[in-house]
């Protein structure tokens, strides 16, 4: 969940959007509710695409932990090492973040209940938008006819994250894969009730207290994206109200 640059009318600047703001929002809490089952159906598998490590996790963390608990196939596809997070930065350089950043992903896939190692991709963190038709041609072998395919939404306001939704958009078309979409950055620049979200196509996967702690603990595995950095003085790319968000007992998807 790297810091982007301004994208259109969906500036991330600041902290965003309070969580308070939006779980007062009674549509929110409204929307049509979905199990993890009717999400992954039995004997489906679920594909998740992350930009940068740490979106797997914001996205649909919670899910994946029950998808652990009860045996159903996963696979995380990661396409970047996140080695453009702290920009200028020499407490956190691109030869650290190599390291760091993947190894934070694996502690928390761990924490969720998944041990199996990501499929690395390593396109350009920032680059993804040039790489889109790349992107799509690396992740259609990946892919089966029966997958739920998780992403990042085409609208999110990250160019990382749009160009990898249009990527998984056409590898799905081209696999037959049921393609899902994950907003992330957007509770950051939006606000309730924004008509620039696809409230219509909205469901909300609730979450058991298991999957819902695990999912608050994963999250505090990226100790490189939740600490400011001295040596620039920039504050943590993961916001107080991004690790609000995550402590939700559901999760939205864009169907």
């Amino acid at each position: 969940m790297n810091a982007p640059e301004r994208l259109d009318d969906r500036a991330i600047e600041g902290i965003g959007t309070a969580e308070a703001d939006w779980l007062g929002w009674s549509r929110l809490l409204q929307l049509p509710a979905l199990t993890a089952t009717e999400v992954v159906p039995r004997g489906a598998r679920a594909v998740v695409v992350a930009p940068h490590p740490d979106d797997e996790i914001l996205a649909v963390g919670g899910l994946l932990a029950h998808l652990a608990r009860v045996g159903t196939p996963v696979l995380i596809v990661a396409v970047t090492d996140g080695t453009a997070s702290h920009a200028g930065s020499t407490e956190w350089p691109v030869e650290r973040l190599i390291r760091q950043r993947p190894q934070e992903s694996r502690t928390a896939l761990h924490r969720l209940g998944i041990d199996s190692e990501p499929v690395r991709l390593g396109l350009p963190d920032g680059g993804i938008e040039a790489s889109r038709d790349v992107l799509a041609e690396r992740l259609s072998p990946l892919l089966k006819a029966d997958d739920v395919l998780f992403t990042t939404w085409r609208r999110d306001g990250h160019p990382d994250h749009e160009a990898t939704g249009d990527a998984c958009a056409m590898a799905s078309l081209h696999s037959g894969a049921r393609l899902i979409e994950v907003p992330v950055w957007a509770w950051h620049w939006a606000r309730p009730s924004d008509t620039r979200l696809p409230w219509c196509r909205a469901r909300r996967i609730v979450l058991d207290g298991d999957a819902a702690e695990r999912k608050r603990h994963a999250v505090q595995a990226f100790t490189s994206q939740l600490s400011p950095d001295r040596s620039t003085g920039a504050g943590p790319i993961l916001r107080g109200t991004t690790v609000a968000r995550a402590s939700r007992p559901f999760e939205v998807v864009f169907e």
